[in-house]
This record gives structure tokens, sequence and C-alpha cells, in this order.
């Protein structure tokens, strides 16, 4: 019976399934120079990403141009490998050989030859007093504005030391006076002399490890320099010096495809027959630019830029790709002579022996667009016969000091270690974080106040869910019921990771980034607060979740460097061991022990102890690094943070309490002031307060009222109903006065 009940009905089945619309979610895209738009990323082989970035000249310090080149792309890649998890292949140059690096270890090999010698006082002046012949025809000579500044500063030095130094030799005085004096215009003059030697003697150095000395010891500083910014040091690292075959053979390819010609031992690439190919295009990233004389010859290097070199081009667009070196240049065998490689082919020459025929990015310097990038470009394309040789190119924005150009070679900049004894690399970072990495990027003391701020705030919302997380509980307590509070935050939690989404799949806009955590921060704060003010205990799990997201963020920007769950590192770099681990147990301890004896103290009224444990607080504890946070009712919070921040937080607040107390002071002596005023304005009767102001009243009545002005005349009814209320108020508070002193009151 059953049986064809079952029948009658059919055999149940699952129903229809239909999946979720679901929402289209953002890609990576990426501001492209090629195209001078976002363009989205699309890697030629699957995840990976072949990425080439140009390196240093090594012939002086790292500044913060060069940071803000290599953190910027620091950031860029840490952000493609750890957060959109490319496998990224980064490949990076040092260029040692080139015309700055070869004048600048000539002109000191030069220098240092002339110290040696212990030149006398008088050859020195007169020395010097030669060398500024030419150098006054350059600053004539010299339009650019920054450069001649350059240029007048340095006159302006060697001047102000040239004339003591010349007065004193002509009249003879004494060696302890003058060997100062001199030894102070060698210093001032170092430059000009240096300049002058080599237009002398330059052209007699010609052993090559002189040339190499000098790129080798700035190379050794640059890598220091990126170590302490925290920049990854490249997976390939290509010396020029080290590629000079492959150079050459790179050289000798290009013009058998019919793109260089060979001229008086120099090889040029022909950008007419290259630009006029159908397969091909000169200028792809700035057009506009070809044909810029200005750029192209600072791109040839002032070495390269004389009138028998320029009369070897057959037009004045080509530029170099092998040179033939002149006396007092290092060289290098080749089938076109003796000679040195030009600066655009090594980076084609490197990449291309490394990378391949294309890679997915190159990146660089703003100022590099042209001619070095749109000469490397056309080289490589020549090479290798195709019109993708970098699929995406990516250029970093400028950097100005408080406003002002930025130039090594202008002598206006600021040096990486200069700065990091300011800022530490972490605030340096946050400063660059906190601006997009292609636009220009104002270095100044209200872009690192930012920074600093920032890490301050999120630091402390750091310390304070650790708080939360070392309030005792069991396995099972840590798990707590959800009210409305924490679902709101939880919603915005994900709206915010959201957004950071969003942000950096935007051409990896950090800077809305950063905001969006500042946001999410103080959405956790207020959650905090709002749980404390109530007596209430914030949610483990959920701040948990929170600040462990944060914190891996600023992993991946390479804000934080560690393995720490949560929040900055505590005990400095290098530590192998998570010192809050270990110290914070024996801290609240002493925290619990600080907190008892002040409660018996408070109750007990021993005022003593109360200050003994605010001293322990204020003065103690911060030397250490410790930081002790009291709140009526509620239990002690134990921070560590930075000794130097506690220490400059101490010193604010006592700046601020001192401030508070002259303020309060200044109130005192005004009220005083005012309150002797008001007594010697009581002390005088109504008849004689009209009497003293002789220069307004010439005539008064028997009570002392006035009845004329000065000039004699009548005085209005009008003027006369104004002073009669002041002669009544007067009279009030003079009777008051009599009656304090009466009363034995002040006399």
């Amino acid at each position: 019976m059953a049986a064809s009940v079952e029948q009658a009905k059919g055999k149940r089945v699952q129903p229809a399934w239909s999946p979720p619309e679901g929402t289209e979610q953002p890609r990576l895209h990426l501001y492209n120079s090629l195209t001078r738009s976002k363009d989205e990323f699309v890697p030629q082989n699957g995840k990976q990403v072949l990425w080439y970035c140009c390196g240093p000249t090594v012939y002086d310090a790292s500044h913060m141009g060069h940071a803000r080149s290599y953190i910027s792309f620091d950031i860029l890649r840490r952000v493609l490998m750890n957060y959109f998890k490319y496998d990224v292949f980064y490949c990076m140059n040092i260029t040692d050989i080139d015309d700055k690096i070869i004048k600048r270890a000539r002109q000191n090999h030069l220098f240092e030859q002339y110290r040696e010698k212990k030149p006398a006082p008088a050859q020195i002046l007169g020395d010097v007093q030669t060398a500024l012949k030419p150098f006054l025809v350059k600053l004539a000579e010299t339009t650019d504005p920054d450069k001649k500044q350059m240029l007048e500063r340095l006159h302006a030095a060697v001047t102000l030391v040239l004339g003591p130094l010349q007065e004193a030799v002509q009249r003879g005085a004494a060696a302890s006076e003058v060997a100062p004096k001199a030894e102070l215009l060698l210093k001032e003059a170092k430059d000009l002399l240096s300049d002058w030697l080599d237009s002398q003697l330059g052209s007699q150095v010609t052993e090559n490890s002189i040339f190499s000395i000098l790129p080798k010891y700035w190379e050794g500083e640059y890598h220091q320099d990126m170590e302490a910014l925290n920049v990854l040091p490249p997976d390939v690292l290509t010396r020029v010096s080290e590629y000079v075959p492959e150079i050459v053979a790179f050289v000798k390819k290009v013009v058998e495809n019919g793109y260089g010609y060979v001229s008086n031992g120099s090889v040029y690439f022909d950008t007419a027959q290259f630009g006029g190919s159908e397969k091909h295009s000169y200028g792809k990233l700035v057009p506009e630019a070809v044909g810029d004389q200005k750029a192209l010859q600072e791109g040839e290097g002032d070495l390269s830029i004389s009138a028998d070199r320029l009369s070897e081009k057959r037009s004045q667009n080509d530029f170099a790709l092998w040179k033939a070196s002149k006396p007092g240049e290092p060289s290098w065998d080749s089938p076109w002579g003796k000679g040195r490689p030009g600066w655009h082919i090594e980076c084609s020459a490197m990449a291309g022996s490394i990378l391949g025929e294309s890679m997915d990015i190159h990146g660089g310097g703003f100022d590099l667009r042209f001619p070095h990038h749109d000469n490397e470009l056309a080289q490589s394309e020549a090479y290798f016969e195709n019109d993708h040789w970098v699929r995406y190119f990516l250029h970093t924005g400028h950097l100005t000091i408080a406003g002002c150009k930025m130039s090594k070679s202008l002598k206006n900049f600021i040096t990486i270690k200069d700065a990091l004894a300011k800022h530490t690399a972490r605030q340096l970072r946050l400063a660059f974080l906190m601006h997009s990495w292609k636009d220009t990027l104002d270095y100044s003391n209200n872009t690192m106040e930012s920074a600093i701020q920032y890490e301050k705030f999120i630091n402390e919302f750091f310390l304070n869910v650790k708080d939360v997380l070392r309030a005792p509980t069991d396995i099972t307590g840590q798990y707590e019921k959800w009210d409305s509070q924490e679902i709101e935050l939880n919603k915005s939690f994900y709206e915010k990771k959201a957004a950071v989404h969003r942000a950096l799949c935007d051409n990896v806009d950090t800077r809305t980034a950063m905001e969006e955590m500042r946001a999410l921060v103080s959405l956790g704060n207020t959650y905090i607060a709002a749980r404390k003010s109530n007596r209430q205990t914030p949610n483990r799990m959920l701040l948990q979740s929170v600040a462990a997201y944060l914190t891996e963020m600023l992993r991946v920007f390479g804000a934080i460097d560690g393995v720490e769950p949560i929040g900055f590192p505590v005990g400095g770099s290098g530590q192998n061991m998570d010192l809050e681990v270990i110290v914070m147990p024996y801290l609240s301890v002493l925290s619990d022990f600080r907190e008892t004896v002040r409660k018996i103290a408070r109750e007990n009224k021993v005022t003593e102890v109360l200050q003994l444990c605010d001293a322990l607080r204020d003065d103690t504890l911060p030397e250490l690094g410790v930081r002790l946070e009291d709140h009526e009712g509620l239990p002690t919070v134990v921070k560590l943070v930075d000794r130097e921040t506690l220490l400059k937080e101490r010193e604010e607040k006592k700046q601020v309490e001192e401030e508070k107390k002259r303020k309060k002071e200044e109130a005192a002596r005004k009220k005083q002031e005012q309150e002797a005023a008001k007594l010697a304005k009581m002390k005088i009767p109504p008849s004689e307060m009209f009497r003293s102001e002789i220069d307004k009243y010439s005539n008064f009545d028997d009570s002392g009222f006035p009845t004329h002005d000065a000039e004699g005349k009548e005085i209005s009814k009008g003027q006369t109903k104004k002073l009669k209320k002041l002669y009544d108020a007067q009279e009030k508070l003079h009777k008051d006065y009599l009656e304090m002193v009466q009363n034995g009151g002040s006399s």
C-alpha cells in the first residue's frame, strides 16, 4: 500500500539551483608611459613578470632623488609580489662606465696628486686665480638658472677665502698664519681647481683602474643605503663594466640590421633609418621631444659633445652606441677600435641578455623618459626586430626639497644618510606611501610630520589591541557574542578592505589605500572607546582580525619588516626574538603591583607613595621604552614604545604643563592687576573724578561735576546726561569702598 502511494507522488528530486550573479571585481591597472593612460596589467607569461629597472650612476652619494625612485619601485614590486601574487623577476643595472664617472674619477685623481705635492700657499693662490679665468667665462655663458646659481655660490665661497690669503701672502705673514688660510682655500676651491687640472692634465690619465675605484666605492655606499631603507635587493644586478663583450655584440647586430653606422671609430644609431621603417617608431615615450638638442646632448654626456664628435653624426638626432675613447678615458677592444659603451646601449644589452626580447615592465625616473628610455626602446627593437621590447613603462615622479628642484649635478641634494639621521626608514617609506608614486613628491618638514603622525596614530591602535589581547581568558572565552557594535565594525572592516583593494588595482594608489586604512583605525578606536566607557571588554577576535590585516598591509608595503602578527616590531631591527613576548609578563606583574600599591596609598592618603608611583610611570619606565596609561576604574594599560618617542612625548607633556602654568600665572597676574585697578578707581570720590581731566573740562560745580568744556563752552544736555550716569556709578562705587574700609577691608 505504502509503495503504491510513493509511486503516485513520484520520486523526490533536488530542486533546480541558480548560481549567484556575483559582482565584477576590479583588475590591476598601471599608468603606462607608452600610452600615458592606465592600462590593464596583463603579463606576457601567466603570473611571471619580467621587470627591469634603471639603476644609479655611481659617482657620488645616493640622495633622496634616488630614494624617491627606488623606494617607490620597491613598493610597487612588493605589492605585485605579495598582494597580487605575481612571480616577479627583478633585474637592475649599475652604471659604472659613464662620462660623469670618468670626469669625476679623473678630477679626484688629479686633485689628490696636486695635494700630495704639497704646493706652497703662493702657488695655491696663483693656481686658483688662474683656474678662475675659464671658470668665470663658463659662468658668464651659463644660461640655465639653476646651474648659474650653483656656479655663483661656488664663486662667492672661493672669493670669500681667496682675499684673506692674498692679503697675508702680500704682506709676508708668518707660515702659521698663511698655512690655515691656504688649506681653507684649497678646500673651498676643490671643484674649481679639479676642473682646471682636468682641462690641463686629464688626457694623461690612462690607467683603467683609476676609473673603477670611484664607482666601486659609491656602489657599496648605494647598497648600504638601500639596505637601510629596507629596499629589496634585485634578483639580478648587472654592471656595465662586466658586460662590455655583450654590449659590443649588441652594437654589432644593430649595425648589421641596418640601424647603426661607424664614424671615425665611434658607432651611432641612425634615427632616420629606424624611424623610416614601417615596423618601427622612434620617440615612443616623448615624441614631442624628438629633436631637442639640449636633452640629446645631456644624454650623450659632457665628454661626448665636442664639435668634432657632433660632426661625426649623420643627423644631430643620432646618438652614440659606442664611443671611440679619447686620451684620458678608459677603453676596451672592439671591431671599431679602442672605445667604450654609450650610455643608452648598456641597459638594452644587459636587459636583453637577462630578460630576452621582451619584458613586462621597465622602470625608471621621470627625467629618463627622453632621450634615455626612448633611445633604449629604439636600439633594442632594432636589435630584436620587434615593436614590443617593453610592454609597460613605469616612471616615478620627481622629488623636490621644500618646493625646490633637487639635483646631484647642481649640488642641491640631501643624501639618504642625512635623511636617515633625521627620520627612520619606516617614516620615509610612509611619506612615500602617502603620495602617488608617479607624481612629484615634495620632501619637506610638513611631509615628514604627516608621516610621523600617521605612524604614531596607527601604532597606538596596535598597542591598544595588544592590551586587549593580553587580558587573561580561557580557550572558549576568546569567542564572545557579537552585538550590533561588532556587526557594524565588521561590516565596515570588509568595506575598507574592498576600498583598499580597489585603490591598489587603480595604479597601486597607496595614497588612497593608506587613507582607507586610517579610517579603519578610527573606527576601531571608536569601538574600543565605546566598549570601555560602558565598562565592557572589546571583542578580542574582531580586533585581532582588524589589526592583523593592517599589519599585513604595512608588511606588503615594506613598512613592517618582521614576523610579528600585529603591529610594528619592538626592540629594533636585527632582533631574533620577540621582545614584547619576553618582557610583557614581567611588566604586567609590575603594573599590577603598582596598581595595588596606589590603591592602598589612596585609601590611607599616603601622598609620598602616590608620587613615587607617578614617578615610576612618568620618569623611570619611559627611559626603558615602557608606557603606563592609568584609566579611572579600569586596569592600567602597558605599552612597549620606542624610547625616543616616549622621551619626546615626555618633553612635549612637560612643555604643555609649563605653558598651562604660565597661562595660569598670567591670568592670576591680570586678575590681580584688574582688582588693583578697580580698587584704585573705587578710592576716587565722585567729586574728584572729572577734575583731573583738564583737557576736556574747564569749569565744575560744587560737587565736582563739569559745567563747561575745555574751550569754555557750556556742556550740552545730552553730554550732561551721559556724564551724570558716570558720576552716579562712581558715587556708588566709592560708597562701596567706604563701607568696605569701615568693615575692615582694603585701605
